[in-house]
């Protein structure tokens, strides 16, 4: 009797739940998760990366076949185990120490190729890290792969030549939005957590929308844009991607700091922050004046659905709502001219002054990358051709050089004019934040045929406002369409407000937890454990 007793007492301690015990779950964890589970040597960072090695090789090229990797890191492990070693020696570098990260195939990142997407670029091996890929590794973070984009970071699909379609996980029909669509579905699919985008008229928010992930473009100058294959200089920033508000605070501040290679960066002296997770409160919203933009109202009803009840959401945390508010017109009109006097001369004479940088037979000017193009017609193994984009670089060749008087006024008074009218809506109202609905209308469905049309107006978006006016926009999700399609909102404000903007998202983030997984992508056995 007392051994019968003594096993049902062994064996109820077994099934019974341990004191203090944590569940780590590879969908929801965030960069501290990861490092707490590392702390109670229930993970390794060697174990980390196969988990997420696993979810690509299982949905990547498999399964639903997002196709947003263009090239992993043959290195990845091997730099896990090192982390490892390290991390035992001497303790953890920061707390960016063994996580993964993916970049998009437009930054320099030594031992891994720099294409653009382009079959034009396929195999330029660059000879150093770009500033701010120099800056993760130094805290400890592991590069895991490059990942698709629009080719040369131009348009809204997720296609380039070399790494085809990415598809959308929430909806494998439709694009993940562009032109940092590869970064944006993989980390919804939760290939990484934390991610690399660029943005020059909306390409780090629109992924983040389309995909339903945070992310942030900052002040133009606040992050290096050395290293980076420009797009449109005037207007182009990097900026960090992820599944949290406080993972993307954190990337942040390892990156910020003045690059002498890049001038603009001078302009955040004294104005940026190494660690901007002290900014992030629960209540950052209570009192806050936030201006509610309505000017796409109406270009999706559900879209506009979403949005409201991330208005009502606001205020239930004490927000003061100033609803609705709407751009003048000098900047609904003003943005698409300057940038449309601005573009050609930057693409022109930037891309040669990048492209002299290359060893190899690469084409050295926008000229020849069109010629190149034209003799491009019919696929070429995974090779496609993208005509649409090289007819725009036809038209973008053909602009006012920077030294005119159109491109100088653009860039002097144009911009300006856009950037005060923004600010004259923002003090005549007190208000400490613009919201909008980072993109109004869902993603368009996936067109096979799009790369010989016209390409298309950008619409359905006031993303590129900042990019003129060079303000800092942070994106958060906010709920689902009925077909289950990420929504989110924006949180724009003045030149290097990033602090603030950062603990609105946060604190919204924490109260509304609306991100979502995509059902395409689900768990894997091994991805949740407790210990």
């Amino acid at each position: 009797m007392k051994t019968t007793l003594l096993a049902l007492l062994v064996l109820l301690s077994a099934l019974a739940p341990r004191v203090g015990a944590k569940t780590f779950q590879l969908e929801t964890a965030g960069i501290r998760d990861i490092q707490d589970a590392v702390d109670a040597g229930a993970l390794t960072y060697e174990k980390l990366v196969q988990l997420y090695l696993a979810r690509i090789d299982a949905y990547d090229q498999k399964g639903p076949s997002l196709n947003s990797v263009i090239t992993l890191n043959p290195e990845a492990l091997s730099e896990a185990r090192a982390l490892d070693a390290e991390f035992k020696a001497k303790g953890r570098r920061s707390p960016l120490h063994g996580i993964p990260v993916l970049v998009k195939d437009n930054y320099d990142v030594v031992g891994m190729p720099n294409t653009g997407g382009s079959f034009l670029l396929a195999g330029n091996m660059p000879a150093q890290d770009a500033p701010m890929i120099r800056a993760l590794r130094d805290a400890g973070a592991i590069m895991l792969a490059k990942v698709n984009l629009d080719e040369f970071a131009a348009g809204g699909h997720g296609f380039s030549s070399l790494g085809g379609q990415t598809h959308n996980p929430h909806d494998l029909t439709r694009v993940p939005a562009g032109s940092s669509g590869g970064t944006g579905a993989g980390l919804a699919a939760w290939f990484a957590p934390l991610g690399l985008g660029t943005d020059t008229g909306g390409s780090i928010r629109g992924p983040c929308s389309a995909n339903g992930v945070v992310g942030i473009k900052p002040t133009n100058g606040l992050l290096s844009r050395s290293g980076i294959i420009p797009r449109v200089l005037t207007f182009d920033t990097g900026g960090p991607m992820g599944r949290t508000v406080y993972d993307v605070a954190l990337s942040l501040g390892f990156m910020t700091g003045i690059d002498p290679n890049d001038p603009l960066t001078a302009t955040s002296a004294g104005l940026f922050f190494k660690d901007y997770t002290g900014f992030l409160r629960k209540d950052a919203l209570k009192g806050v004046r936030i201006g509610v933009i309505r000017d796409l109202n109406g270009s999706d009803p559900e879209v506009d659905r979403v949005f409201d009840a991330a208005v009502a959401e606001l205020k239930s945390l004490g927000a003061v709502v100033i609803d609705p508010l709407h751009y003048p017109a000098v900047v609904l009109e003003g943005r698409t001219a300057v940038m449309d006097v601005v573009r050609g001369a930057d693409i022109r004479e930037q891309y040669a002054i990048y492209l002299a940088t290359l060893k190899g037979d690469y084409p050295k000017t926008l000229s020849e990358m069109i010629e190149r193009a034209d003799a491009f017609t019919t696929p070429r193994g995974k090779m496609l051709p993208h005509p649409s984009l090289y007819n725009r670089f036809k038209v973008d060749n053909a602009g006012p050089p920077s030294t005119s008087l159109v491109y100088k006024s653009a860039r002097v008074h144009g911009m300006a004019m856009v950037r005060d009218a923004v600010l004259g809506l923002i003090q005549d109202h007190q208000l400490d934040a613009l919201v909008y609905p980072t993109f109004a209308k869902r993603p368009d469905r996936i067109d096979p045929e799009f790369r010989s049309k016209p390409r298309a107006p950008f619409s359905g978006t006031l993303t590129s406002i900042a990019n003129v006016t060079q303000f800092p926009d942070v994106i958060v999700p906010a709920g689902l369409t009925t077909d289950k399609l990420p929504v989110t909102i924006s949180f724009l404000g003045p030149a290097y407000s990033e602090p603030r903007l950062l603990a609105y998202a946060y604190a919204y983030e924490q109260a509304f937890p609306h991100r979502v997984s995509p059902a395409t992508t689900p768990a894997l056995p091994g991805e949740t454990f407790t210990y």
